[in-house]
């Protein structure tokens, strides 16, 4: 090429990436809303990559082997959508003026499934992290799994971008630290060194050595000091894409809204817009022709459009890969589809025990660990472990090899004591497709993980919590393993189905519906003491936990003039002081409510067969914090839960100093019963 030709090109490369600074500074301006500092100065990366490295194609979004690529710092979301713009994904110019008002594709922060091109939904800062370890573990297994020697259908990177925000949260060094350890050679981060954050510079709360730190974790690290000198940025990313056995991560000096001649640099940048008279400077320092608002020259929209053409040659060269992979391999071939469109295989359920017939005695965690051990070599999909905690969950599936960097296709994860980090990586392996994940440990700690359940529920992805321990049940660990507010906390979560059997015979169909459950994630809340097995009225059975509330026991003449309702362990205990009621000569109705939010699911008509309007005579019973049951019982009702923290001491103590016993279930009924 000669000299004329590369002045030229290098030219159109920095108007291609000045494209995105203008589109960014005019998009949050518009909005009078949204972060310009980060996309600004990272604009000379998100280029190379969506132009030169990333494989991926801007006309099909869902392409199985297409690089996937994480914004962790969800709130430089215009860097993200300038790009998908311009390199041809459907997101239109309108879109982009659009930027944060009502009904827009390119909300505040990324959301997957509402911006086509968008992998994952982030905000809360280090979870992008965790999800592109997800998805790189994801990659690697199923490429171990399907791939054969000159057959290689998966076969792609996961990237991410992640700022000082990313990496001062916990869950980065957890996720990061196991990462290094896994050696995940095809995920490639980058770390935006700008040296800024909302309250000034970073050096106000951080010293710490990235590169060193980052080193130690087992990675691959490398520098470029100027994120502008694009030779130097291309040869680092090039050097990182060479590295098979390390993740790598490139620490890029950047600087934070580039091109400003007053706001470069400061932390004024961050969070703001420019103001009108500082954006025209702006374009002026940039050399930007055109003066107009969200003005892109036709060169540079033709520059971009490069990226499209070359996504279709990536895919369609693939697709002839994937023909010969069929010819040679055809039952994998139609079990890598399936999974990656999240059907499961039709004779699953033949698996799942009858633990009900059996009339078993056992803690619901038990229970769980069997069904999962018969599904596991039914669904190949399923995958997961537990924070250190396998012995006590229940969460390993036993003959089946454990996930390593020398065996990566094992479905059973060492996630170790990084609760936080388990369920984003959960969810980054949702997202990737191919799995139905699962992780457990105990409910007290479902609140190291409360971020990303919260995240998975706002994605609607298919994963499966496994909590354990869930109640003042464990015993002598004491208040500060003993969850109480727990329960009410998860179901406060718009999307995430809470799930506490009582019984065997449950446990199993909790498991039925977390694995059907396509759109959206399942706790499943399990006893660590042993509960008895449900003696179901005839008519009833345990498949109706799918309802979320049945009778389980039934007034004498039909017509309740009380209704006891329980999940879980006090389930029993209600049966138990209905016969007493009975026997006292009251009519009394026994609800097993395993699922609030499936019952609230059901039509009105089932609702008022089972909890008719007329009886106003409730009374809730749950070893909690009693708020989610209020809904139920109404006004005239009452709830026998815990409004306190637990203590240490044996379970049976527990449960009858704080009035989980037949005698106070009874006198709370008759106290309603007037």
């Amino acid at each position: 090429m000669s000299d004329s030709a590369v002045s030229e090109s290098k030219n159109l490369d920095e108007l291609c990436i000045n494209a995105i600074r203008v589109l960014t500074m005019d998009a949050v301006q518009a909005a009078n809303s949204g972060h310009p500092g980060a996309p600004m100065g990272l604009a000379p990366l998100a280029w190379l990559l969506f132009s030169r490295h990333m494989k991926h194609n801007p006309g099909d979004p869902e392409w199985i082997n297409r690089d996937r690529f994480v914004l962790s710092g969800g709130h430089g979301s215009m860097l993200l959508y300038s790009a998908l713009h311009l390199s041809g994904y459907d997101l239109s110019l309108e879109d982009i003026k659009n930027f944060r008002q009502w009904g827009s594709k390119t909300p505040g922060h990324p959301e997957v499934g509402h911006t086509p091109g968008v992998e994952t939904t982030t905000g809360p800062l280090g979870q992008g992290v965790a999800n592109a370890v997800g998805m790189a573990m994801a990659e690697a297994s199923l490429a171990a799994s399907f791939n054969h020697t000159g057959h290689y259908v998966i076969d792609h990177q996961t990237w991410f971008i992640c700022g000082d925000g990313d990496l001062q949260e916990g869950i980065s060094h957890e996720a990061c630290a196991l990462a290094g350890h896994l050696k995940l050679g095809k995920l490639i981060g980058f770390y935006d060194s700008n040296q800024i954050t909302i309250e000034g510079g970073r050096d106000l709360s951080d010293s710490e050595n990235t590169r060193e730190r980052f080193e130690a974790y087992g990675w691959h690290v490398l520098e470029v000091t100027d994120i502008n000198d694009l030779d130097s940025l291309d040869d680092a990313i090039d050097a990182c894409k060479a590295e098979f056995e390390k993740p790598s991560l490139v620490i890029v000096s950047s600087h934070i809204a580039y091109g400003s001649p007053h706001k470069q640099d400061t932390a004024a940048a961050h969070g703001s817009p420019l103001g009108e008279e500082e954006v025209a400077l702006t374009r002026k320092q940039l050399g930007w022709d055109g003066e107009d608002a969200f003005y892109v020259p036709m060169e540079v929209r033709e520059h971009w459009a490069r990226c499209k053409e070359h996504g279709e040659e990536h895919q369609d060269s693939w697709k002839k890969t994937f023909k010969k992979y069929k010819a040679s391999f055809p039952a994998e071939s139609e079990e890598l589809l399936a999974r990656v469109k999240g059907k499961l295989p039709k004779d699953w359920e033949e698996a799942l025990p009858d633990l009900e017939a059996e009339a078993v005695d056992m803690a619901s965690r038990a229970a769980s660990g069997k069904v999962l051990n018969a599904l596991a070599p039914a669904l190949p999909a399923l995958i997961g472990g537990s924070a250190d905690l396998g012995p006590s969950n229940n969460t390993e599936m036993k003959g089946i090899p454990f996930f390593s960097s020398d065996k990566p296709q094992g479905r059973n994860i060492h996630f170790g004591i990084r609760e936080h980090a388990m369920g984003a990586i959960q969810n980054g392996m949702a997202l990737h497709g191919g799995f139905v994940p699962y992780a457990g440990t105990f409910l007290v700690f479902s609140d190291y993980m409360r971020t990303p359940i919260r995240l998975a529920a706002l994605m609607g992805l298919r994963t499966i919590y496994v909590f354990t321990h869930d109640s003042i049940g464990l015993g002598e660990d004491g208040p500060t393993h003993q969850p109480i507010e727990h329960l009410s906390s998860l179901r406060a979560i718009p999307g995430l189905d809470v799930i506490r059997p009582a019984d065997a015979g449950e446990t199993v169909e909790a498991w039925r519906h977390a694995i059907q459950r396509v759109k959206g994630p399942t706790a499943l809340i399990l006893s660590r003491q042993k509960l008895h097995g449900l003696h179901r009225p005839k008519g009833h059975d345990a498949r109706e936990v799918a309802l979320g509330a049945y009778i389980v026991q039934e007034a004498s003449n039909g017509e309740p003039q009380l209704i006891l309702m329980a999940s879980g362990s006090e389930v029993e205990l209600c049966v138990d002081a209905a016969r007493q009621l009975e026997k006292d000569g009251h009519q009394v109705r026994v609800l097993s409510v395993p699922s609030q939010e499936l019952f609230l699911r059901q039509d009105e008509a089932y609702r008022e067969s089972i909890l008719p309007r007329a009886c106003t005579a409730r009374l809730a019973v749950e070893a909690a914090e009693p708020m989610s049951w209020y809904r139920f019982v109404g006004l005239k009702g009452a709830v026998v839960g815990i409004d306190t923290f637990g203590a240490s001491a044996p379970a049976g103590a527990l449960f009858e100093k704080y009035g989980f016993t037949v005698e106070n279930v009874v006198d709370r009924a008759k106290a309603l019963l007037g």
